[in-house]
């Protein structure tokens, strides 16, 4: 029963052994999103350095559009003092509503479902090169009452959060990319 109890100990020493060497190699994989840079500036002014244009949306879907660009020049420089651009951060996007849920009694939809999608491109400042691009997607969903200025306080709410969570998906996609920049 010693014997057992012993080999047991060791097994779990050797596992233990080498999950920690494991990890140590893998160490050397990672680079911190907000530590130093490829090209030794600091995180907070590469993304200050970001010009954010206004985003093409659909006619009719401007607001969300306002207040994805606001989220991101606060997000990306929120410090209010003006900096150099090095970078332009250009931008499309386009927004749907679903109601997947509507009342059998009233015929009216008790839910809204937002769906936004934005294409965004990095470029240098003078628009000859691309530094990253890529596509954010996300939804917000709240709940539709039959009155009426509640139900559009509740919309522009949702509009509200899901411009949040899109703009900070983008903040995080071009610090991983300016992140590795030299």
């Amino acid at each position: 029963m010693a014997g057992q109890i012993g080999g047991r100990r060791a097994a779990r020493a050797a596992k233990l052994a080498l999950a920690a060497s494991l990890c140590l190699n893998l160490t050397a994989c990672f680079r911190p999103l907000y530590g130093p840079t490829a090209s030794g500036a600091p995180m907070g002014a590469l993304l200050a350095s970001i010009q954010v244009d206004d985003i093409a949306m659909a006619q009719g879907q401007e607001r969300i559009g306002h207040y994805l660009r606001s989220e991101l020049i606060f997000d990306l420089d929120g410090s209010g003092q003006p900096s150099a651009k090095r970078y332009k951060l250009k931008m499309q996007g386009s927004e749907a509503l679903q109601t997947p849920i509507v009342s059998s009694q009233t015929g009216r939809a008790e839910a809204g479902t937002i769906v936004a999608n934005v294409k965004f491109t990095l470029e240098n400042l003078e628009g000859t090169k691309i530094i990253t691009e890529g596509v954010a997607t996300s939804t917000a969903t709240y709940d539709r009452s039959v009155q009426r200025f509640a139900s559009l306080r509740a919309a522009r709410d949702a509009e509200i959060r899901l411009a949040k969570v899109l703009a900070e998906q983008i903040k995080t996609r071009i610090a991983s990319v300016l992140v590795t920049k030299p």
